[in-house]
């Protein structure tokens, strides 16, 4: 059973509001549909992928057939297959909620974006009206959850347990952020900008998600307000009706169903940028269990990754036919300069060849290699990027205790027949 976006939401500001009931009624249809059970064998595309033991497969509202971490909130991992596509299908692509209480109710004759606190003319604007008065522009993105790989850390920490799917790839259309304040007029002395959303903590004592940026940082051209995914309105799971998008940062700043920006005249501080997502103050996030990091920053930009996505399990590759060795990599903004590929489990390598960077600095660089193995057996595939700024992968002990940041070099097995 697919779901149409039309279904749950109506672009129009004038249209028939998106009520929690409707919403809630097509997830109990998908669910009496088979949609929400556990599947092993069938998927989306006509195709089949590899699932990992003991790992359930769901399908949401507008949404594909996704890997289930928890429903309630919602998070959901792209299969790694939608990778071979240089922009992530909204259908396909992510969901990561920290609390329950997402939204399910967007009437859009009266949501209402606030940008306010320390500026001139506090702004008030309706979707249509962030839509026509604001110049649109788009960027090509990547968008990574900060604990995207978790589960691929040694020793185990606690937290969603991602493969490596908790990201995705889109082009974003809306309205520079620094457009908004610059007509909000942003006063002198700003130092924050805060951005929070229509997701509620489900208990009093519990800190509402709320965001914080550089007043530099929100005053560049590349930050977005955005209304558009992939050319379509947000999926609800993704942010619907806007977002927020940080190109090169991780997603936790990309707060969904933004609805309040707030200058500030002094540094932000909230359980989410104070407590929550922090990181060890070193080039690589590291510590060890038995040393924990005393010095931390929240997170920040993306460090550079690459992997594998093609072939992957059920592909055939046979002995003396050549297949191609395909794969994605990207940073916070450097851009990639290199790509390198090793069939022997890193012993050695050699370069691949990039796609044209076309799509932008902060999208997936993808890349391409022909492989012609010659006897049949179990290969160690792996990939190691290079930025222009001169960082590149590499195989060391990253741990933090929050599993963010992975960015080792990764393997991945195939066997050619």
């Amino acid at each position: 059973m697919i779901l149409k976006p039309e279904e749950l939401q109506d672009p129009k500001p004038e249209g028939d509001a998106v009520s929690r009931r409707r919403f809630l009624q097509l997830a109990s249809a998908a669910a009496m549909s088979g949609a929400f059970s556990a599947c092993h064998s069938q998927y989306t595309n006509t195709s089949f992928i590899s699932v990992p033991p003991g790992q359930t497969v769901a399908r949401f509202p507008e949404k594909a057939e996704l890997l289930l971490l928890t429903d309630r909130p919602p998070q959901l991992e792209t299969p790694i297959h939608y990778f071979r596509e240089d922009l992530t299908p909204n259908e396909a692509f992510f969901v990561r909620w920290h609390y329950e209480g997402i939204p399910t109710y967007i009437d859009l004759r009266t949501f209402r974006l606030k940008v306010g606190g320390h500026v001139d003319k506090p702004l008030t604007l309706t979707l249509d009206e962030l839509k026509h008065q604001f110049d649109a522009t788009s960027i090509v993105a990547v968008n990574q959850c900060s604990g995207n790989s978790r589960s691929l850390f040694l020793p185990r920490v606690p937290g969603g347990q991602w493969k490596n799917g908790a990201m995705g790839n889109a082009r974003w259309t809306g309205v520079r952020l620094k457009d908004l304040l610059q007509r909000a007029g942003v006063k002198s002395g700003a130092v924050d900008v805060s951005f929070g959303g229509l997701d509620e903590a489900p208990l009093f004592n519990m800190s509402k998600f709320v965001k914080a940026l550089g007043i530099e940082h929100a005053l560049s051209d590349e930050v977005l307000v955005a209304y558009s995914m992939n050319d379509k309105p947000l999926p609800m799971l993704n942010g619907f009706p806007l977002r927020l998008v940080v190109p090169g940062w991780y997603a936790t700043y990309w707060v969904k169903s933004l609805a309040s920006i707030k200058v500030l005249p002094e540094k932000f501080h909230g359980f989410w940028m104070d407590k929550a997502y922090l990181i060890p103050k070193n080039a690589d996030a590291v510590e060890t269990p038995e040393n924990l990091a005393t010095d931390t920053v929240p997170i920040n930009k993306m460090n550079v990754r690459s992997l594998i996505v093609s072939p992957d399990l059920p592909d055939l590759v046979r002995a003396g036919a050549t297949a191609e060795i395909q794969g994605i990599a990207f940073d916070s903004g450097s851009g990639i300069s290199k790509v390198e590929v090793s069939i022997d489990g890193g012993k050695n390598w050699q370069a691949a060849t990039l796609d044209s960077d076309a799509l932008g600095k902060y999208s997936f660089r993808r890349f391409r290699l022909p492989w012609t193995p010659q006897s049949s057996g179990a290969y160690q595939l792996a990939s190691r990027a290079y930025t222009n700024d001169g960082k590149f992968q590499r195989v060391f002990d990253q741990w933090n205790k929050s599993g963010y940041m992975r960015n080792v070099i990764e393997q991945r097995e195939v066997t050619v027949i």
